[in-house]
């Protein structure tokens, strides 16, 4: 799931029926319905409305709380104004374009089939979608109620694979329970604690197995998230790693977004037990002339805007 930034993915999980074998779990909750409100959760759309933006010290349940308000708030808007980019069942890394028909980060499509794959941050499960309809076996997980409903909505309700809500910190599956991990725009730039996802991507994963994600690319945090000119001065410390906030009039965190240096993501991964493979900064292509949020075919010919990041369990 691209976010616009702000944008956001992380957790609590809810409304799951154990289906046993390996930790899967099957989404109980009931189909899409276009009225359902979004979540009752502190800092509401009328909060969010007002929101300041700040830079101040967030914990992994503040953090997290934010997140989940923020999705079920704007999943709406977001699919809407996005889904036709994403496609119903396409793979793509970022707002680049790039393509995992293209790029094979997971390996090659013909070995994807009988793979067991966990996406993270799924929104509404366009990439498990894609990976299914290649004889992947996928579990989409997401923070989101109402991303997860937009999945549902896709399939009439009936999705091929399970949908899980649940948090990207504390993965509700036994240990070794999957063949290839992957997130785009997921989970892992929203969540307080990343190294901890780490931890709990590599638990998961059998050994040898592939766990590729991507965030935006780092770089981006000294500039302003802009598409135009204006975004391609350095207006901030790209060491700076206070997070990125924006609360309410009662200071409760509405959206947050944590940064993390190229060092610090590389020192996270192999804390973990991954060794990294790759490390891919996708080009803007000529083809692509949309603007999303800060990234533009004026800026993506200039700085990177994504970064994605190619893990191996050894």
């Amino acid at each position: 799931m691209i976010q616009d930034s702000p944008g956001a993915t992380p957790p609590e999980p809810a409304g799951f029926a154990q289906q046993g074998g390996s930790g899967a779990y099957e989404y109980a909750h009931g189909a899409y319905e276009e009225d359902d409100p979004p979540a009752d959760v502190p800092g509401g759309s009328h909060d969010a409305d007002d929101a300041e933006a700040t830079r101040r010290a967030v914990d992994v349940a503040e953090s997290s709380r934010a997140s989940r308000g923020w999705w079920d708030r704007n999943a709406d808007e977001y699919q809407g104004e996005h889904g036709a980019f994403l496609g119903d069942d396409r793979f793509v890394w970022g707002p680049e374009g790039l393509d995992e028909a293209d790029a094979a980060l997971l390996g090659p499509a013909a070995a994807l089939a009988g793979t067991r794959v966990l996406e993270i941050g799924c929104g509404a499960a366009q990439c498990s979608r894609w990976l299914a309809a290649r004889g992947a076996r996928p579990v989409a997980l997401d923070l989101s109620h109402r991303q997860l409903q937009h999945a549902l909505r896709i399939d009439d309700g009936r999705p091929g694979f399970p949908l899980v809500q649940a948090d990207a910190g504390t993965l509700p599956f036994a240990d070794g329970s999957f063949d290839l991990a992957c997130s785009a725009y997921g989970g892992v730039p929203f969540v307080a604690d990343s190294a901890r996802v780490m931890r709990e991507v590599h638990r998961v994963l059998r050994p040898g197995g592939r766990w590729v994600f991507s965030v935006t690319h780092p770089v981006r945090w000294a500039f302003p998230d802009e598409p135009g000119p204006e975004g391609l001065t350095v207006s901030a410390s790209y060491f700076d790693r206070t997070p990125y906030v924006e609360q309410d009039e009662a200071g409760r965190a509405v959206y947050v977004e944590h940064h993390r240096t190229l060092g610090d993501r590389v020192r996270e991964i192999a804390a973990a037990g991954f060794r990294l493979a790759d490390l891919v900064e996708p080009e803007w292509p000529h083809w692509n002339s949309q603007e999303w949020g800060g990234w533009s075919p004026l800026r993506g010919a200039l700085i990177p805007g994504t970064a994605v990041f190619v893990c191996v369990r050894d």
